[in-house]
C-alpha cells in the first residue's frame, strides 16, 4: 500500500482549501467563535482542525471512505487483518474489547494487575471476572504479567471461559510472553486480547519486545498517545484470525464510543503512521540508543537503581522495553511520589509515574540531547537534594499473597447492592462496592466484591499517611470505606 498517502490528512486539507462554511456542530465554526484568549493558548490552528467526519472531511454517505482508507494503512503499517480507530482512549477500547469477546454473566480471565478501567469494564459490561495473577517480584515489590501456565491453569478451572485479556507492557515497561500465551489460548480456542495500551511503538523496530499481532494474539489494544506520536485519546483495535468477530468488535464500540468523534484524534493517528513507516525504525533506533545511554548514566548515580534487562534474565518477565526508565529510589530514603514532586516544584520536570518505591520516564522519538540532559540533570540535583526531602511516615507494604482478596461477589453485583459506608476500623471482612486504586498508576488494591482485610487496610491507609492519592474511592482519606450493606 502507499504509505505515502494520509487520507484523513488529505481531507483535512481539501476542507480548508474548499473554505467550507459550516452550519452545524461544532459550535466554534473552526475558530470564528472561539475566545481570542483561548485561541492566544491553545492555538488557532486546533479550532480550526476541529471537523466533523459526516459532512466534513467526508459526506453523509461517506462516499470517499476517508476512515476506511486510513484503517486500513493502519492495519497494513502494523501486521493487521483489520484496524479500528477510536477517539475515547484505550480506557473505553479496552471496555469494548472485553463485550465483543464476552458478554453479561459470561466468564473472562483477566489480569488481576490491570488498570482501573479493567476493573470499570467488568462492572459496565457484566462479566465474570476470573482473575490471573501477576507473577510477583518482592524485592522490587512490582507485579509481572502472569505467565502461559498460570493462564493455563486458569483455563482448566473455568473451560468455559470466553477468552483472556492481558496486560503487557505493564506501566513500568516488563512484557508477558504473548506468543506463549496465545498458544494456550489457542489449545481452548479462545481469544487472546492484549491491552497494549504501553506497546504501540512496538511493531516498529525489532530491538522491541514482541508486537501483540506478530505473537499471534487475536485483539490487540493500542493508545497511540503514550508512545506515539497521536494526541490524547488515540486509541486503535487491531485484529485478526476468526475468534473475534469484527461485526461484534464495531456494534460494541458503537455501543459504547462517541457519536462525536475527534477529527484530531483521527488525523494524528493517520499521520503517525506515515511517520511510523516511513522514519519509525530510525527514529526508535536513536531513542533506544539514547535510553541506554540514560539508563547508564543514571545508574553511576548513587542511591539510583535503573531497571533494565536484569528484570528478564532474573525470569520476572519475557522481556523489557527499554524505552521505559524506570528508576528504584528508596536508597535515597524517600519514595518514588516524593521523587516525582521535588521534580517538578524544583526542576520542572514532570515523570511519567511513580510510586512508593520508583518513578519512571518515558523515553520516546521525541526526544533530543536538550530533553536527554534535562533528564539527566534533574536526576542528579534530585540525588544532591534528597536529603532536605521532609521525611513522610513509611507505607507499609503487603505481602504477595495478602493482595489477592477473596472474590466474595461478582464486581457488578457488589458496585451496584445496598451500600454503607463504615469505619476503617470496623471495614475488615467486609464486601467492598468500590475500586480503591492508589495513583498512579490506578491499578486497583481492592475491586468491588473482594474481602477487606486489615492488611491491605494497613497497605492502604500508610499510603495515604504518606501522600498516595487514591482518588477513585468515595472517601479518598479512607477513614471510611464503602462497603455492601448487610441484610
Amino acid at each position: 500500500m502507499d504509505h505515502s498517502r494520509v487520507p484523513v490528512l488529505e481531507a483535512l486539507e481539501e476542507f480548508r482549501r474548499r473554505g467550507d462554511v459550516v452550519f452545524g456542530p461544532p459550535g466554534h465554526k473552526q475558530g470564528r467563535g472561539v475566545d481570542p484568549r483561548v485561541a492566544d493558548i491553545v492555538g488557532l490552528d486546533v479550532f480550526r482542525s476541529d471537523v466533523l467526519s459526516l459532512n466534513g472531511l467526508d459526506d453523509r454517505r461517506q462516499s470517499q471512505g476517508v476512515l476506511g482508507q486510513a484503517q486500513e494503512l493502519m492495519a497494513d503499517a502494523v501486521g493487521a487483518e483489520q484496524a479500528f480507530f477510536s477517539t475515547c482512549g484505550s480506557s473505553l477500547s479496552v471496555k469494548t474489547a472485553m463485550l465483543a469477546v464476552a458478554g453479561p454473566g459470561e466468564k473472562l480471565l483477566l489480569s488481576r494487575n490491570a488498570h482501573k478501567s479493567v476493573i470499570a469494564a467488568v462492572v459496565v459490561n457484566g462479566v465474570e471476572p476470573i482473575w490471573v495473577h501477576p507473577k510477583f517480584d518482592t524485592e522490587r515489590h512490582l507485579a509481572h504479567p502472569p505467565e502461559p501456565e498460570d493462564v493455563r491453569r486458569r483455563l482448566e478451572e473455568h473451560p468455559d471461559a470466553k477468552g483472556m485479556l492481558l496486560i503487557t507492557p505493564t506501566d513500568w515497561g516488563t512484557c508477558a510472553d504473548v506468543a506463549g500465551v496465545a498458544r494456550v489460548c489457542h489449545e481452548f480456542d479462545v481469544p487472546l486480547i492484549v491491552d497494549e495500551a504501553w506497546g504501540a511503538h512496538l511493531p516498529f523496530h525489532p530491538g522491541l519486545p514482541a508486537w501483540g499481532m506478530d505473537a499471534e494474539a487475536d485483539l490487540v489494544v493500542t493508545s497511540v498517545h503514550k508512545m506515539g506520536g497521536a494526541i490524547e485519546q488515540s486509541s486503535v483495535f487491531h485484529l485478526q484470525y476468526d475468534r473475534v468477530s469484527p461485526e461484534a468488535l464495531k456494534q460494541r464500540e458503537d455501543l459504547l464510543g462517541t457519536t462525536s468523534a475527534s477529527s484530531l484524534v483521527y488525523a494524528t493517528l493517520d499521520g503517525w503512521r506515515r511517520q511510523m513507516v516511513e522514519h519509525g525504525h530510525d527514529l526508535l533506533d536513536a531513542a533506544l540508543h539514547r535510553a541506554e545511554r540514560i539508563r547508564s548514566a543514571v545508574g553511576d548515580l548513587p542511591g539510583l537503581r535503573p531497571m533494565g534487562e536484569e528484570v528478564v534474565e532474573e525470569g520476572f518477565a519475557a522481556a523489557f522495553d527499554p524505552l521505559k526508565m524506570v528508576i528504584d529510589v528508596r536508597e535515597l530514603g524517600i519514595s518514588g511520589m516524593q521523587a516525582a514532586e521535588w521534580l517538578r516544584a524544583n526542576r520542572h520536570v514532570d515523570i511519567g509515574g511513580s510510586d512508593t518505591c520508583r518513578i519512571s520516564a518515558s523515553i520516546t522519538h521525541a526526544d533530543d540531547d536538550e530533553t536527554e540532559k534535562v533528564l539527566l540533570d534533574s536526576l542528579r540535583a534530585l540525588v544532591e537534594g534528597a536529603g532536605s526531602i521532609e521525611k513522610q511516615p513509611p507505607v507499609r507494604l503487603p505481602s504477595p499473597s495478602a493482595l489477592e482478596l477473596e472474590q466474595a461477589m461478582l464486581p457488578r453485583e457488589a458496585f451496584f447492592a445496598p451500600v454503607e459506608h463504615v469505619s476503617a476500623e470496623r471495614a475488615a471482612g467486609r464486601i467492598a462496592a468500590e475500586t480503591i486504586s492508589p495513583y498512579p498508576p490506578g491499578v486497583p488494591v481492592v475491586a468491588p466484591g473482594e474481602v477487606i482485610t486489615d492488611e491491605v487496610l494497613d497497605y492502604l491507609r500508610s499510603g495515604v499517611e504518606h501522600g498516595v492519592l487514591i482518588p477513585d474511592a468515595a472517601d479518598p482519606s479512607l477513614r471510611t470505606l464503602r462497603v455492601v450493606a448487610r441484610d
